[in-house]
């Protein structure tokens, strides 16, 4: 895959996303509408609030549309990575909005439970909410799978949202039959329960998106599926210390160490180097900025049998996930590895430390450069 490609594939991807919003915008603010109507000719607290949360979900679609454009511009100088994190702070916006929103309707529900108010039902009514509740299901199935498609967090949060609306516009419905049929009044504890529910929302939608900003770690499948494609590069005994970082939705920038002959010119290096850059953007939509090298001591010499017997000495410990980078120069009589100790570990500086004691006095003749590493992506 080309950059030009993957230009027209962002393209392509920021133009689904802005059409399936603006169906989205379109089908709320008809459903606000005929609900608000509904809702202030029945007296009915709890269908005006379910139109209110058709209403902010207008408005959300309305700023993912335009997180999508801004997250879509090219890079600049002042931005060399893109605005993909745009995308994140307008989820962020959504969020603060639905938390606004639930916290006004919990006050008028708390009002209405207080100073009840009877409603006017109709058979008309509860059916145009009751026909809400089937437009909201198709626009959420609609939603989650076009989301998924094209790896929209956005969108897949917007069609659960929607289906979510469905429970509750079905609640209402509920809600409106049981006062037609025996005359109690729920209006009050329905809207406080649907907002509950928008506040729940709300508060899902900030707290996934601030760990995405924070730094969430990499889905595990797709660095399983970067290895492997750097491993499959001809030259590469290894593949370690995958660092990924997300600069928005399906803009991921990262380094990979690899490990080669400790033969390899610099013109093999500069092969494999390229080609790993190459390949995994073509076979996993990753761009590697830099690719550190490990030099690998041939097989059957005293070192690999060193690296063995080190190897079994750090699994003795369960914390211990790996060890690698290992290098012995025989003329200096010097020893380089890295060893990936679990965030699990009660206490990961005081087990490394054992580790290089354990090491250092099996192999008393030579100096070691041990290096603890982390289990950022595996």
């Amino acid at each position: 895959m080309s950059h030009a490609q993957s230009k027209r594939q962002s393209d392509a991807r920021t133009a689904t996303i802005v059409r399936t919003s603006l169906l989205g915008i379109i089908a709320n603010a008809a459903l606000a509408a005929f609900k608000a109507a509904v809702g202030l000719l029945a007296n009915s607290i709890a269908i005006t609030l379910d139109a209110v949360n058709n209403l902010s979900d207008a408005l959300s679609s309305a700023i993912t549309i335009a997180g999508a454009k801004l997250a879509g511009r090219t890079p600049d100088r002042d931005h060399p990575y893109g605005h993909g994190r745009i995308e994140y702070l307008s989820a962020l916006v959504i969020a603060a909005l639905v938390l606004g929103a639930g916290v006004s309707s919990l006050v008028e529900s708390v009002r209405r439970i207080l100073e009840p108010v009877e409603p006017d039902h109709n058979m008309v009514g509860i059916a145009i909410v009751a026909v809400a509740v089937l437009v909201k299901v198709a626009l959420g199935i609609h939603f989650r799978r076009v989301g998924r498609d094209v790896e929209s967090d956005s969108l897949v949060a917007s069609g659960t949202d929607a289906l979510l609306d469905a429970v509750i516009s079905a609640a209402t419905v509920v809600g409106a039959l049981v006062f037609v049929a025996t005359g109690m009044n729920l209006e009050g504890w329905l809207g406080a329960a649907i907002s509950l529910v928008i506040l729940k929302a709300g508060y899902d939608i900030m707290r996934d998106t601030l760990i995405k900003i924070l730094g969430k770690r990499v889905d595990p499948e797709l660095a399983v599926r970067v290895k492997d494609v750097v491993r499959s590069v001809d030259g590469v005994h290894g593949a370690y210390d995958l660092m990924l970082n997300d600069y928005g939705p399906k803009r991921l920038w990262g380094s990979v160490h690899v490990e080669v002959d400790d033969s390899a010119s610099a013109l093999d290096i500069d092969r494999i180097t390229r080609t790993v850059q190459h390949r995994v953007f073509d076979e996993c939509g990753v761009v590697i900025t830099a690719v550190g090298i490990y030099p690998a001591n041939a097989a059957g010499t005293r070192a690999s049998a060193m690296r063995e017997r080190v190897e079994q000495m750090c699994k003795v410990h369960p914390e211990v996930l790996e060890t690698h980078g290992f290098y012995v120069d025989e003329e200096a009589r010097h020893v380089n590895f890295d060893v990936i100790i679990s965030f699990d570990a009660r206490d990961r500086e005081q087990l490394f430390q054992q580790i290089c004691e354990t090491v250092r006095q099996a192999y008393p003749d030579y100096t070691f450069d041990i290096v603890l590493d982390a289990d950022m992506t595996d």
